[in-house]
């Protein structure tokens, strides 16, 4: 998915949807799109930018935000021995989920982390910070954190 330049992309889309989902009486969905833009408006005013709005940039990140949720909330859920409260949370995280572009894959992601450690010469473990900066700024969000943590892990060793 490319990225466009032009502002609340993602919301317009949730509100289409949700209109959808309105008319065919799907109430959990509209219940989580409900959720998801008034995460995009209390951001918006957060950031004191309700009359622009968002850009599609901070909508991502919100949806990603809401994602993170998600997951660590399944986690909890499975380790409390909430099965049914998880697989709930997994519907509402793949649903959310096919809102966002796709991920660059583990190869891509070393290709990454490997044109970065060699644009700064030698390397040590202490400066896995400064590499991880860079290599989630070039990946512009398209990778996943814990992913990329693990390649730079085992590639600055």
């Amino acid at each position: 998915m490319v990225l466009r330049e032009d502002k609340n992309m993602f919301k317009e889309k949730l509100t289409e949807e949700m209109k959808d989902f309105l008319k065919n009486k799907d109430t959990e969905k509209v219940t989580l799109l409900r959720m998801i833009l008034s995460a995009f408006q209390n951001e918006s005013i957060a950031k004191k930018k309700q009359d622009e709005g968002l850009n599609e940039e901070e909508e991502l990140q919100i949806l990603k935000r809401e994602v993170k949720k998600r997951k660590d909330s399944i986690e909890q859920y499975i380790n409390g021995g909430r099965q049914d409260l998880a697989d709930k949370e997994k519907e509402e995280l793949e649903f959310i989920q096919k809102y966002l572009p796709e991920e660059m894959g583990e190869e891509e992601v070393k290709k990454i982390v490997a044109e970065v450690i060699a644009s700064m010469g030698e390397v040590a473990p202490s400066q896995f910070g400064q590499i991880m900066g860079q290599v989630m700024a070039k990946t512009k969000g398209q990778a996943d954190g814990n992913l990329v943590s693990k390649i730079v892990r085992e590639m600055v060793k």
